[in-house]
């Protein structure tokens, strides 16, 4: 492990000479320091894994059978659906994993080594174990080192575990066997980079052995997970599968009782099964997925993975990182303290508080150019607090030049540099409060020099620490009249606390989100105390039970963690392996996991969740490719827009697939009491193949493209469990099933009713088949069978825009593409009938306008119904 070795342990452990490096005629490792790549799937391995669905496999069946039947149209359309389905969703996930080859990327291609007492500039990739490497500021880390000296080195590992302040390097402490990832302060890891000071380091691990690795090794184990749809819909296409074997089996049962041609009757039997299945489905579902993404980038979210779109409306737990996710991942003062008063608004207070921000200012190695700010992120943030005041840094260096210094020093904790201000010379100290407060005699309080008495002195650190219990980051200045550094008998002139700040409108997203019954988790490399103050103001957490550390997750057993999981809102100090863990965790306790994240940690578990959320700004190239979706804008509030789309999406996809299969519930109930009441068959194969290619395209879309409003966001999210047809959808196939088979039944059956009436003839199932087996009468009776199903779907699929409203509401007209569908759809049926050759295409006969009108009062039945159930309900 080597953090928990002192530096003579590793040498020899290493067989290496600190102080020399490796011999060249020593290193004979052959292998890289590279990660892993995995092997990109072709644009045919995407295409083909589309192709697996138990929805699909029952299409291709039905393709083989209409071929070999003969019903050449019918297996054309089929096999079009099939491909076009597979082709969108290829396109749309054509990009490959490309989590691997990033992290490779990540590597600096050189780095400074010593071999054989000599510096010399190598390619990363040939680091070998027991490699002596230089680092300086602005380096990334090649390899793990061990570190065997560090001179006030900072090092930002903020992709790596979440922390968001570079962390302060001790090369000479040993630490404990238990210590977490982000504590390990005498380490340095692969693609990390040094933001301040010097160091020298030990290679420990290259490759797939370091932390990194480890993380890439994650990542490839990860097997995607299906989509709560995609479930359905494999749950559904067995479904399906059973129903077309029933149907089959039932009819040929009704052809031997019946004493009918048993060869005819399979034919008819397998050409409704095959009717049975909504072909149409596979590409209305993608279709309406593949529209939803282009809606998804107006409110700043690109996808990724097509079916994802569908999982955030499923979603009711989002785990978020902390660091510029929930934060503005910017180090921001707060509050300050000077004049014996706390200031929270600075720009008032100008006068008062210039020469706590001068000072802040001065003695600060953060650079400006081109009105960028440059340097550790705490300097950085004294910069634009004192930029706040009209204090600019790049002209006060010039003003006020620095003619001393002494740098920071982790055993002094302070700076101190020594300015020429308005012709005299000041030392500025700038550090921790405790020392600053200790190493001063006076205090600065409007411009007048006091001494610093034990009441003042107390006031100063309760104000302090009041700021500090809220997680902010204290850091005190004194000054001395001198030309050269002292660090004693100071002028304490006050302090800053400065924390990274929540996003304003992350709070409101999280509280949208939770009226939506969506559970917001914090998971940061962060400590606790800063973790909990943050998710505090976030309300997120109410008090520090729900919180639990890194350290806490490792002595909880497995099972136990996954008992308590949903007790906790807050993970502080965690590893990559961790965030995997509480995804897991979750997920075992039948939640919907969504992950947000933009660091190299976050990859796996990214990947881990049903729906990983990347940054797209902030993000790295690792966590964006993990990622099912990618936030433009890094907003979290983006999520929740994100959201309601997803949920929109699902109730779409929904409303589409009832309409579907109640549609085809009412074509084959109608076939399949015609056949059960022993009369000529009601439809031909070519009116129930021209129903489906006139229903299964305009309308189910239309319905997938619909407004639901914003009444979706208050309601619960769907539980894994919860079946496709819950919340009424069974009732909606058995009622409009029937309703439709029924009317297209009875319009067959009202053409001969009329010649028996009309004629004074007895009304019996005798005398209707006799009339039914005059081919004029058959026609026109088919006719009307075949004009009554078509456009009672087009009458269902009105209704179905909402099943619980009627018609009449206002928002019936947003839906522009369902009015269009309906009008097209009604004129084209009229065509079939009237024009001579579709006349003759399609065995119709030529209808009246009294025709139509029955037609027309049949067809509306579904309408009417749906009224009723509205108006009851």
């Amino acid at each position: 492990m080597f953090y928990n070795q002192d530096i003579n342990e590793v040498s020899k452990q290493l067989k290496v000479n600190i102080d020399t490096g490796l011999s060249l005629k020593n290193i004979t490792s052959k292998n890289k320091n590279v990660l892993l790549e995995e092997k990109q799937k072709s644009f045919f391995a995407i295409f083909f894994s589309q192709l697996k669905d138990p929805l699909i496999y029952i299409l291709g069946v039905a393709f083989l059978i209409s071929f070999l039947l003969k019903e050449y149209i019918d297996a054309l359309i089929i096999l079009t659906v099939v491909l076009l389905n597979a082709l969108i969703g290829a396109f749309q996930e054509r990009k490959a994993e490309k989590a691997l080859e990033s992290l490779k990327k990540m590597t600096t291609p050189s780095c400074i080594v010593k071999r054989d007492n000599k510096l010399q500039e190598i390619k990363a990739e040939d680091l070998v174990v027991g490699d002596i490497v230089i680092l300086d500021t602005g380096r990334t880390i090649p390899a793990d080192l061990r570190l065997i000296s560090s001179s006030n080195l900072k090092i930002d590992e903020s992709s790596l575990t979440g922390e968001s302040i570079p962390t302060k390097k001790d090369a000479n402490v040993v630490l404990d066997n238990n210590t977490q990832l982000g504590d390990r302060i005498n380490m340095a890891y692969m693609s990390c980079n040094v933001s301040y000071g010097k160091g020298i380091g030990i290679v420990v691990a290259t490759g797939m052995d370091t932390q990194i690795g480890r993380i890439a090794k994650m990542i490839n184990d990860e097997n995607d997970n299906l989509t709560p749809l995609q479930k359905k819909l494999g749950e559904l296409g067995k479904i399906l599968g059973m129903i077309a074997l029933s149907i089959c089996f039932l009819l040929l049962l009704l052809a031997i009782i019946q004493g009918r041609n048993i060869i005819q009757m399979l034919i008819t039997s397998i050409s409704l099964a095959v009717a049975a299945i909504p072909e149409g489905l596979p590409a209305v579902v993608t279709i309406v997925l593949a529209l939803g993404v282009q809606k998804m980038v107006k409110v700043n979210t690109i996808v990724r993975k097509l079916h994802s779109v569908e999982t955030l409306g499923s979603v009711n737990v989002i785990c978020s990182d902390k660091t510029g996710t929930l934060t503005q991942n910017k180090m921001t003062v707060m509050r300050c303290y000077t004049n014996n008063k706390k200031y929270g608004l600075f720009d008032k207070n100008i006068d008062e508080l210039k020469m706590l921000a001068l000072g802040m200012s001065l003695c600060n190695d953060a650079f400006e150019t081109n009105e960028q700010i440059n340097g550790d992120p705490t300097e950085v943030a004294l910069i634009y607090f004192a930029k706040k005041l009209g204090i600019h840094k790049s002209e006060i260096d010039k003003k006020y030049k620095r003619i001393n210094e002494l740098p920071f020093d982790s055993n002094r904790k302070m700076m101190s540099t020594v300015n020429c201000v308005d012709n005299k010379n000041i030392c500025f100290t700038k550090g921790a409060l405790d020392r600053i407060i200790n190493k001063s005699k006076y205090i600065l309080v409007n411009n007048k020099i006091e001494i610093l008495n034990e009441f003042t002195k107390q006031q100063i650190l309760n104000s302090a620490d009041k700021m500090a219990k809220n997680a902010m980051r204290i850091l005190a200045l004194g000054c001395k009249y001198s030309s050269t550094i002292e660090e004693s008998d100071l002028i304490f002139v006050g302090f800053v606390a400065m924390i990274d700040p929540p996003r304003s409108e992350a709070k409101e997203a999280i509280q949208s989100l939770k009226k939506a019954n969506i559970k917001t988790i914090m998971i940061t490399g962060d400590h606790k105390t800063t973790a909990f103050a943050i998710a505090k103001d976030l309300k997120i957490a109410d008090n520090e039970s729900q919180c639990i550390s890194g350290e806490q997750l490792d002595a909880i057993t497995d099972q136990d963690f996954i008992n308590k999981v949903n007790n906790y809102t807050v993970f502080s100090r965690v590893s990559p392996a961790h965030k995997v863990k509480i995804v897991k965790a979750l997920k075992e306790n039948n939640n919907i996991v969504a992950m947000t994240g933009d660091g190299v940690n976050d990859a796996p578990s990214l990947k881990a969740a049903d729906i990983g959320i990347a940054m797209g700004i902030s993000g790295t190239d690792v966590a964006k490719s993990a990622s099912d979706m990618i936030l433009s804008d890094d907003n979290f509030a983006s999520i929740e827009k994100a959201v309601k789309e997803g949920r929109g999406i699902y109730a779409n996809i929904k409303k589409s697939l009832l309409f579907l299969l109640s549609s085809n519930i009412g074509e084959i109930l109608v076939m399949f009491l015609g056949i059960l009441l022993n009369l000529p068959i009601p439809l031909l194969a070519i009116h129930i193949l021209w129903v489906n290619l006139l229903t299964d395209s305009f309308p189910a879309l239309a319905l997938g493209q619909d407004d639901n409003g914003d009444t979706l966001m208050n309601e619960k999210p769907r539980s894994v469990k919860e079946s496709i047809f819950a919340n009424g959808g069974l009732k909606i196939l058995v009622i409009y099933g029937l309703t439709i088979g029924l009317a297209s039944l009875l319009a067959y059956l009202i053409v001969p009713i009329m010649e028996l009436l009309a004629s004074n003839m007895q009304i019996t199932i005798g005398t209707i088949k006799t009339l039914l087996n005059d081919p004029v009468i058959l026609k026109k009776a088919q006719t009307y069978s075949f004009c009554t199903l078509a456009v009672s779907q087009l009458f269902h699929s009105i209704g179905m825009k909402n099943i619980n409203k009627s018609i009449f509401d206002k928002r019936l007209f947003n839906n522009k593409l369902l009015i269009f569908s309906f009008v097209v759809g009604f004129i084209l049926q009229i065509l079939v009938t009237e024009l001579p050759f579709l006349n003759s295409a399609f065995n119709t006969t030529h209808l009246m306008v009294k025709d139509w009108i029955i037609i027309s009062m049949f067809s509306m039945t579904p309408l009417v119904i749906h009224e009723v159930r509205a108006l009851i309900k």
